[in-house]
C-alpha cells in the first residue's frame, strides 16, 4: 500500500486517484484461484478509468484486498496509480444480493469520500466508485 504523499504532476484533483485506491481496497481474505462462489476475500488487481468533475479521464491500475468483517461484509484496502500519482483507500462494502455489494470509501489522505459498487462474477469483479469530484469503473480479477 502506497503511504507516501502524492506529488501533483498535473492540474486533475488527487480525488479522482484516492477513488481509484478505494475500489481496489475491498479485497478480503486470499482465496484459492479456483474458488468462483462469488465472495470477495483475498487480493485483486486490475484496472480501468478515472473520470474527473473537469471531464478528463485517466488510466488506473490497481490493487486490492479484501478481508472479511462479518457474515455477509469485508472491509477493502486498495491502492492505486495513474498519470497524476498515487493513492489508498479504504472501504466497507456489504452483500445485497448474489455476488454484489455496496458500500462507502474514504480516503484519508485527501479527506474524500464516496460509494462503493462491486459485482462479482467467479474470478472477476466490476467495481464503481462515485464521489464529489471524481468517478472511477474498474474490472479486477483474482490473484
Amino acid at each position: 500500500m502506497f503511504t507516501q504523499k502524492l506529488r501533483p504532476v498535473c492540474s486533475i484533483s488527487g480525488t479522482a486517484v484516492f477513488m481509484v485506491l478505494v475500489t481496489l481496497a475491498t479485497a478480503p481474505h486470499v482465496l484459492s484461484k479456483t474458488d468462483t462462489s462469488g465472495t470477495l476475500a483475498g487480493s485483486w488487481n486490475g484496472g480501468g478509468w478515472v473520470s474527473f468533475a473537469s471531464g478528463n479521464k485517466e488510466r488506473a491500475r490497481c490493487h486490492a484486498h479484501y478481508s472479511r468483517a462479518g457474515s455477509s461484509s469485508y472491509e477493502l484496502n486498495a491502492s492505486c496509480a495513474t498519470a497524476s500519482g498515487k493513492a489508498s483507500q479504504t472501504a466497507t462494502v456489504h452483500q445485497t444480493g448474489p455476488n454484489r455489494y455496496s458500500g462507502s470509501f474514504h480516503n484519508a489522505e485527501y479527506n474524500v469520500s464516496g460509494t462503493i459498487h462491486v459485482v462479482v462474477q467467479g474470478n472477476s469483479q466490476s467495481v464503481t466508485l462515485h464521489g464529489d469530484t471524481a468517478s472511477e469503473s474498474l474490472v479486477l480479477s483474482r490473484q
